[in-house]
C-alpha cells in the first residue's frame, strides 16, 4: 500500500513537502541563479589571472625534512606551486594546534590533480620544524611540508592563507594570495554541508523559521573524544580523532599569540 505524503504542519523546522513537479520547478528557479553565481565566478577567476606579479628571490631557504632547501625546489621542476601557510602554537602539543588550518590541509592529502596540471603543492608554516615534523608525522600527511620560520614575505610571513606561485626558470613570482573564507575553495565539506537543508549550523547563515539555531562560526572543528562539539581544554580538531594513538587531551597547551 503506497504511503500517504506527510502534512507539512507535521514536519516543524523541516522544509515544505511538495510533489517531485513541484520540487522541480522550485529546483529549476534555483538553477538559474546558481548558474548566474558560476558564471559570476568564472569572471572572477579570469579576473585572478590577469592580476600582475611581484618577482622574489627564490633562492630564499625554507626547512624541509631534508634540512635547508631553496624556495625553488618547491616547485619539483613545474611551473606553478600553490601553497597553505598554516598557523602555529609554538610549543603547543598536537591538539593544540589550529583547528582551521586543519581543514584546509587536510582537505588537500593528495595533491595529484593539480600535479598532473603541472601544479606542485606544500604546507608552509612558521612552526620550527623540530616541532612540525613529529605533527606531520602524527596527522599522516604525504604532501610536502616546510617551516618558513624567519623568512621574509612573500614566502614566510601571513600564514592562514592561500598562495600561488609562478617559476620562470630561475625566476620566482608572487601571483595571487586569499585568507578568510578565500581559503573555503579547498575545504569540500563546507561546499557540501551548504547543499543540505540545516547548512553548516552556524548562526550568521539565512535560515528559515524554525531550523535548528545555528551556533558560532566553525563549532563543529574541534571535539571531544566522545564527538561532541567543543572547544574546551579536552578537545581536538576532528580529523585527529582519526589518528592512530590519539587520547583525550588535557590542555590544548597554547597562548593567544601564534606564528
Amino acid at each position: 500500500m503506497a504511503s500517504t505524503p506527510h502534512d507539512p504542519a507535521e514536519l516543524p523546522g523541516r522544509p515544505p513537502v511538495a510533489d517531485l513537479a513541484t520540487w522541480q520547478a522550485a529546483r529549476d528557479e534555483l538553477l538559474v541563479r546558481e548558474k548566474a553565481h558560476t558564471r559570476e565566478g568564472d569572471a572572477i577567476a579570469a579576473a585572478r589571472r590577469r592580476l600582475p606579479m611581484v618577482e622574489f628571490d627564490g633562492t630564499v631557504e625554507v626547512v624541509g625534512p631534508a634540512g635547508p632547501v631553496p624556495f625553488l625546489d618547491l616547485f619539483q621542476g613545474r611551473d606553478e606551486l600553490v601553497v597553505y601557510k598554516h598557523m602555529w602554537y609554538d610549543g603547543a602539543p598536537h591538539q593544540g594546534q589550529c583547528e582551521g588550518c586543519t581543514t584546509t590541509a587536510w582537505h588537500v592529502k593528495d595533491a595529484v590533480y593539480l600535479n598532473a596540471r603541472g601544479v606542485s603543492y606544500a604546507v608552509l608554516t612558521a612552526g620550527r620544524w623540530d616541532e612540525v615534523a613529529p605533527y606531520v608525522e602524527f596527522m599522516g600527511y604525504t604532501e610536502p611540508w616546510y617551516s618558513v620560520r624567519g623568512v621574509a614575505a612573500p614566502v614566510g610571513d601571513d600564514m592562514g592563507r592561500i598562495t600561488c606561485f609562478l617559476r620562470d626558470g630561475d625566476r620566482t613570482f608572487l601571483t595571487y594570495s586569499t585568507t578568510g573564507r578565500g581559503n573555503e575553495p579547498v575545504n569540500g565539506s563546507l561546499s557540501l554541508l551548504d547543499m543540505t537543508p540545516y547548512g553548516r549550523g552556524e548562526a550568521w547563515e539565512d535560515h528559515p523559521e524554525g531550523r535548528p539555531e545555528g551556533r558560532h562560526p566553525c563549532w563543529y572543528w574541534r571535539s571531544a573524544a566522545d564527538g561532541s562539539a567543543t572547544w574546551g581544554p579536552t578537545s581536538r580538531p576532528v580529523p585527529q580523532w582519526t589518528r592512530p594513538g590519539a587520547t583525550p587531551a588535557e590542555t590544548l597547551g597554547r597562548t593567544g599569540d601564534h606564528h
